[in-house]
């Protein structure tokens, strides 16, 4: 390729400094920057292939742990992305099953681990309707009727009602609740 008489405005990919280019193919400024973006090339092209060899290797070794059913306490912290320390503690308090062989060669169940991290079931939203008071008329007492029906401070009425997380219903400067639960409670003390 010729060099032309013409001076190409660049800016270096290595150094990021502005240049003349003589030619329409220059990438970089000098030869020293040429030199440390090839060698900066390669070793990030050793480093992709390291990995996927590394890869590569352990995909036996990660198939082979998913198929035991005892496992070591390093390899559940790396398959279940926890510390050793929450495994030990796990294991002391009964959560999943531990086998001590000796120094340093702690077992664990592998099952007991995937049921950890199992889904859990979100209660359906229509059940837990079902179990609201309805507020009508009859079915509820006022506050000063439950002082008055039991011989309670009123007070003590509204502790009672948030202690137990007793629904309310407001309505202009009476407050509802109903008959059921307050009924419960009281007669159970």
């Amino acid at each position: 390729m010729g060099f032309s008489k013409l001076k190409i405005p660049r800016v270096c990919e290595y150094c990021s400094k502005p240049f003349e280019a003589k030619t329409v193919m220059t990438r970089f400024c000098s030869i020293s920057c040429n030199n440390k973006a090839a060698k900066e090339n390669k070793t990030i092209e050793k480093e992709r292939v390291e990995k996927l060899t590394l890869l590569k290797n352990y995909a036996i070794k990660i198939a082979e742990v998913q198929s035991r059913e005892f496992i070591s306490v390093s390899e559940a912290t790396v398959m279940f992305g926890i510390s050793k320390d929450t495994v030990h503690r796990y294991i002391k308090r009964g959560i999943i099953t531990g086998v001590n062989l000796g120094s340093r060669l702690t077992r664990v169940k592998r099952s007991d681990l995937e049921d950890l991290f199992s889904s859990v079931e979100i209660p359906d939203e229509s059940k837990v309707e079902q179990n609201k008071p309805t507020f009508e008329i009859g079915t509820c007492y006022t506050i000063s009727e439950i002082g008055e029906k039991f011989h309670a401070d009123l007070s003590t009425v509204n502790r009672i009602i948030k202690r137990n997380k007793i629904p309310t219903k407001k309505v202009g400067s009476f407050v509802y609740v109903p008959k059921d639960l307050i009924d419960k409670i009281f007669e159970g003390k």
